[in-house]
């Protein structure tokens, strides 16, 4: 099981991420297109500059829903490899059979 601090940081960056996306959206847009002078592009830099750190979507780490674990994770069932064997030998995962050969 991960920290629970580590949980709940990741939590707030997902929020934030959520919070300014479209903002920073805008602001890349801006910063990105070469019809738009340069000062309103530098301006637009600057501006994408200060928001917070934590709202970038790239640092948010993909995570277990079940026990926290940030490695290994598979993003479509957002398990790690670790939990998905364990449900899966429970029998929780249907369509899920262990291979034996």
């Amino acid at each position: 099981m991960a920290k629970k601090s580590s949980i709940e940081k990741n939590k707030r960056r997902e929020r934030l991420a959520l919070q300014f996306a479209a903002k920073r959206g805008r602001l890349k847009a801006i910063a990105n297109d070469e019809s738009v002078t340069m000062e309103e592009r530098f301006e637009a830099r600057l501006k994408l500059a200060a928001l917070p750190r934590n709202s970038a979507p790239t640092r948010v780490r993909s995570r277990c829903e079940i026990s926290g674990r940030p490695r290994g994770v598979y993003k479509k069932l957002k398990m790690s490899r670790i939990a998905l064997r364990d449900y899966g030998s429970k029998g929780l995962i249907p369509g899920l059979t262990k291979a034996s050969w």
